[in-house]
């Protein structure tokens, strides 16, 4: 077992566009702190929180950062949003 604890932080949208809009935004700004993986953020129902939506592509990239675009963006990845 590994001395690793991950933070599970509830924020609340109206729906599951909302809820990867909002967590991209938190994510991004997490990438201040050194501790933070944005890549492995995922969003779920309230009440079905077994089934989660990834928020980030999170692919391995050359030279082994990873990908910061939404799950399912198309193109190349990329370590920056796209405008």
């Amino acid at each position: 077992m590994t001395q690793r604890y991950v933070i599970h932080l509830p924020v609340v949208a109206n729906d599951l566009p909302a809820a990867q809009r909002l967590a991209r935004v938190v994510g991004c700004w997490l990438l201040v702190l050194p501790q933070a993986d944005p890549g492995e953020t995922t969003v779920s129902a309230e009440d079905d929180q077994n089934v989660r939506h990834r928020v980030y592509c999170d692919l391995l990239m050359p030279g082994g950062r990873r990908c910061l675009l939404r799950a399912d963006h198309d193109g190349p990845c990329a370590r920056r949003l796209r405008r």
